[in-house]
């Protein structure tokens, strides 16, 4: 999808109100984001302009902002949430936005390094566009971790980085999560800087399913880094049983 959107509104900006900012809409399993060009950096969105856009009612609606930005010879993946918050790192933007670069003629296929706030990232694209992503070792931030849904029933969960932070709680049925229409509480001395939250199902050999809730975002069809927490929390609890696939709301992630 290619369009323009007015980023600088009397509401955002009454200085700039005639400013046109192109944007591409892409998702990965139905983790959507705005992506904006912006190889010069002239556009650092506030964190109102980023909610601003990605409000679902009022703007453009959206998971996140991708802001393509070149640092000497590697692209960065300025992200922020839908919140106007920034985070360390996205997997599924990672994925959207390679693709972008890809179908922009700016990467060829091969391997790439892509900047992050979580620090560089490598990715491979192959003749068909494919991305793969390696996002890195799991590392637990604390032994002993809970989380509290909105109905007020607690879970024992998993501290993980990836490098940004996710609280995992293995449990019997995605259901038992909830309506998740608040949001889960977590320790703020575990998670300082809150985290995103995954529920997981473990099916059988290698299969488990997902629901997250994402930092600054909310509950969302898909979260590539949660689908690593997820895995990697999963294996812990089922003697190191690796899961090949995480099924999330709007497709697999492996």
């Amino acid at each position: 999808m290619n369009d323009h959107v007015d980023a600088m509104s009397d509401a955002l900006n009454p200085k700039a109100d005639s400013a046109m900012l192109p944007f591409i809409k892409g998702h990965g399993t139905g983790n959507d984001f705005i992506i904006i060009d912006d190889l010069a950096e002239e556009h650092d969105l506030s964190p109102l302009q980023v909610a601003a856009l990605c409000d679902r009612r009022r703007g453009i609606g959206a998971d996140g902002v991708l802001r393509v930005i070149k640092q000497d010879d590697i692209f960065f993946m300025d992200y922020r949430n839908a919140d106007g918050s920034v985070a360390e790192t996205c997997g599924n933007g990672l994925r959207v936005f390679c693709t972008h670069l890809f179908h922009r003629g700016w990467l060829e296929s091969g391997e790439h390094i892509i900047g992050t706030r979580g620090g560089d990232v490598s990715v491979v694209i192959d003749s068909s566009g494919l991305i793969t992503v390696n996002m890195g070792v799991a590392k637990a931030l604390a032994s002993d971790c809970s989380v509290t849904i909105a109905e007020g029933r607690t879970f024992k969960s998993q501290a993980i980085s990836m490098p940004n932070p996710h609280c995992v709680a293995v449990v019997g049925s995605l259901a038992d999560a909830g309506a998740l229409v608040g949001k889960p509480s977590v320790p703020a001395d575990v998670f300082p800087s809150d985290a995103n939250i995954e529920f997981v199902q473990i099916h059988d050999r290698g299969h488990i399913t997902m629901r997250v809730w994402e930092r600054g975002v909310g509950e969302t069809l898909s979260c590539g880094s949660g689908a690593c927490a997820a895995a990697h929390a999963a294996a812990a609890q089922a003697d190191n049983n690796v899961a090949r696939g995480v099924n999330q709301g709007a497709g697999r992630a492996r």
